[in-house]
């Protein structure tokens, strides 16, 4: 009894060992950059629902960089993902990495930021156009109609910035009160947008309302304002956790917010669609909210 009963546990154990595991499918997220609050939501976004409908995974870190993007599209590229969704460093810059997944047969979802060539399944993303118009009703609502106006202007290239702008320099021109008297990139970053809006500072004697195409360049902004002991409102775009406290502290108007965690948990559930084959829409949009103390 005892000799059958260790064959048996030993052939449990064979089979243990040599039984087939079957892996869950891969995806993979490679983000423009992970030194961005923004962006870090919308990767945790995506982990929760991957983890919930029973995928893995896979996320890179661009660093802002066209290359280093392109380059971690060919290394995911060079594993068995099923799904590529990417958050593009550059409109323009990231046709070269859809391209190369289109070669392989891999489908393309972008998040937030647009590609202007290669085939894309979705995008899926917050109405950049109209944010930027609700920033500048509120200019107008809160100067009533007249205002000196900067704008802090993101990555050029990216659709996040010319959509955002696009809309907020369409609402502006629309009131006769309402100018615009600096309007230059910071590229989406906090000490980028702490330096440029310095040197408008000097340069600019009037300065009512600052608009910024991300919190980031906002919560910058606003240090490089209180350096200089002037007054002037402003607006950021994204609503991350430090530009809610800063509504809340009276240090920032307002920030339209974006949902960034479900920008990340859409891209997967729009993945887990195209993947069982059914349809899905060219653009998923994700609503936007103003936020004010």
């Amino acid at each position: 009894m005892k000799k059958l009963l260790g064959l048996a546990t030993a052939t449990a154990m064979l089979l243990g060992t040599t039984a087939p595991s079957f892996a869950a499918d891969t995806l993979a997220l490679v983000v423009s950059t992970l030194n961005n609050p923004f962006f870090v939501t919308l990767k945790e976004g995506a982990e929760e629902k991957a983890g919930e409908l029973g995928y893995e995974l896979l996320v890179l870190d661009s660093q802002n960089d066209p290359a280093k993007e392109l380059a971690a599209v060919e290394d995911v590229l060079n594993k068995d993902v099923k799904l590529l969704m990417i958050n593009p460093t550059d409109s323009d810059a990231v046709r070269s990495a859809i391209r190369a997944a289109n070669r392989k047969d891999v489908p393309v979802v972008t998040l937030d930021r647009g590609a202007s060539g290669g085939d894309v399944v979705s995008h899926v993303a917050s109405d950049n156009i109209q944010g930027g118009e609700m920033a500048a009703e509120l200019v107008n609502a809160t100067f009533e109609g007249a205002a000196k106006v900067v704008e802090l202007q993101g990555v050029p290239g990216t659709s996040a910035a010319r959509d955002r702008g696009e809309g907020f320099n369409k609402g502006i021109d629309a009131v006769d009160g309402l100018m615009i008297v600096a309007s230059q990139a910071a590229d989406f970053d906090r000490t980028k947008g702490l330096n440029v809006m310095e040197n408008i500072l000097q340069a600019q004697p009037e300065v009512n309302v600052v608009f910024a195409h991300n919190d980031e360049m906002a919560l910058g902004a606003i240090k490089a304002i209180e350096a200089a002991k002037r007054d002037i409102l402003v607006i950021g775009f994204d609503g991350t956790d430090d530009a809610v406290a800063a509504v809340n502290d009276g240090s920032m108007l307002a920030t339209v917010a974006q949902q960034a965690a479900m920008i990340g948990s859409l891209g997967v559930e729009t993945a887990d669609k195209i993947l069982k084959g059914e349809d899905v829409a060219d653009y998923t949009p994700v609503p936007l909210q103003l936020i004010q103390k």
